[in-house]
């Protein structure tokens, strides 16, 4: 069966701004993105905000912010234009009108009358004779000018799509073959009045304008995809080629939920994970390359990509992979670019230590698995903790011993030339002393002594940032500590 790879390839991400960008919706995007780029195609950004009452421009630019931090670039969209815009929806509501009054003049589409209440009575007589529930049909046979004189008086009403009865098969092209019973669909509401479609139906009008040649969703949407079909169909549109992406899932295998932390992408950038770790996370939700890897770079996974490799299965959120990648990543990257994105997790005044900093980062990157964490693994450079006096003391090491020992180190630093206190240079002094006195006994409280804390870099490290007289100055607060 053809995956209409053989024609011009346009895909789209079509979010609703009624909220901060899903995680999910992210990584949709994502994979449109992947999929465009690998065909030399075109991706699109079209925004859904026909609910007017919920859609806000600061959570479309939340979106779009969030779209970009990813690396995502659109060839048409909001903001850039294109030959089939605009990308708005709610600029795009005579576009609807023309489909909708088509669909009605056909009589392939009807307006319906029914309160809440009669819907609601007609759900629950189908309910309890064990029927699936669905739509009556009581308006749909209601004469044309009977139907006018109902809208002219004002009376309430939505428009409803006549769902054929018949047994429709589509091909995904990750799950392949697909059957849906319309019979047990009902007619479907695809507008609540000329003006205000419902996004079923805008977006097979959109998809259709647009010349969208795949649409690559979640697979929640699977059971919209026949209900499209047969709009496409009574629209005369070409139908399109799908293809449902697996459900993120939580490690306990429910469903990712918007009330989460992690359902959010905003929040991830809040806590300093890098773009390029996430998008390498999100690639491998749901899908695996050919070879076994766990880092590919951008440009990898664009070479690589093929949508036929995605799994059917639902894809789990590993935090703890998440952020062993994104320490990979944090270890391999330019510390000078790292400083730059570090600015918005610590106090305005380190920025000015530029130079300090930079030599900071270049220790503690080892130790990072997010860019949040820095300001608590390094604040120690910048103010020395009070801390207890037993965070000196090694082992069963009597204190008179570890106090000797400090003292024992202040003498030979003293010595060193400021031009030799650096790492190479303090381990050529210090370290033929722990083969006499102990590497532990001598180097435990040295460490302790100048970060104040259980766990830091080394000793001889810490030395060459803090500089000698700074040095000399903690080991002698630790002697009185004792």
């Amino acid at each position: 069966m053809s995956d209409g790879l053989d024609k011009e390839i346009r895909v789209r991400i079509a979010p609703s701004p009624t909220g901060p960008l899903h995680f999910g919706t992210a990584r949709t995007a994502l994979f449109n993105w992947f999929f465009a780029r690998n065909h030399g195609g075109s991706f699109i950004l079209r925004v859904e905000d026909t609910d007017i009452e919920r859609s806000m421009p600061a959570f479309e630019a939340d979106i779009i912010a969030g779209l970009k931090w990813l690396g995502l670039d659109w060839d048409e969209g909001p903001n850039i234009g294109g030959k089939y815009g605009p990308y708005r929806q709610s600029e795009r509501l005579d576009i609807y009108e023309k489909y909708l009054k088509k669909l009605i003049d056909d009589n392939n589409a009807f307006y319906c009358f029914c309160s809440k209440e009669e819907l609601e009575q007609d759900r629950q007589a189908m309910l309890s004779q064990g029927l699936v529930p669905k739509y009556s049909g009581k308006c749909k046979d209601i004469p044309k000018d009977e139907t006018l004189k109902k809208i002219a008086e004002g009376d309430s009403a939505v428009i409803r799509f006549k769902m054929p009865l018949t047994e429709i098969e589509f091909h995904d092209l990750i799950r392949h073959k697909i059957k849906f019973d319309t019979s047990i669909i009902g007619d479907i509401v695809i507008a609540r009045s000329l003006k205000s479609p419902l996004f079923i139906f805008a977006g097979v009008v959109d998809d259709y304008e647009m010349k969208i040649s795949h649409v690559i969703r979640g697979e929640d949407h699977i059971s919209n995809t026949p209900k499209q079909i047969m709009l496409q169909k009574a629209l005369g549109f070409n139908e399109v080629e799908y293809a449902h992406l697996p459900l993120i899932l939580s490690p306990d295998r429910s469903k990712l939920s918007k009330r989460y932390l992690e359902s959010s992408l905003n929040d991830f950038i809040k806590m300093g994970y890098l773009p390029e770790a996430m998008v390498n996370f999100m690639a491998f939700l749901g899908w695996h390359p050919v070879e076994d890897k766990e880092i590919m770079s951008r440009e990898e996974l664009i070479k690589e990509f093929n949508i036929k490799r995605t799994q059917k299965a639902g894809a789990i959120f590993n935090l703890e992979k998440l952020e062993w990648l994104n320490a990979q990543y944090i270890k391999k990257y330019d510390s000078k670019k790292l400083i730059k994105m570090l600015l918005d997790f610590i106090p305005k005044n380190w920025a000015a230590e530029n130079g300090l900093l930079l030599k900071i980062l270049e220790i503690e990157k080892e130790r990072l698995k997010k860019l949040s964490e820095f300001k608590e693994l390094a604040d120690f450079f910048f103010e020395l903790p009070d801390y207890d006096k037993k965070l000196l003391i090694w082992k069963n090491t009597p204190e008179d011993r570890i106090k000797d020992n400090l003292n024992l180190l202040i003498n030979e630093l003293k010595k060193v030339p400021s031009a030799d206190f650096n790492k190479n240079g303090l381990e050529s002094v210090l370290m033929p002393l722990t083969e006499v006195w102990g590497r532990g006994e001598l180097l435990w409280p040295l460490r302790a002594a100048l970060s104040g804390k259980i766990a830091s870099p080394g000793p001889f490290e810490i030395m060459e940032i803090l500089g000698k007289d700074e040095t000399l100055h903690r080991i002698e607060i630790a002697v009185k500590k004792i």
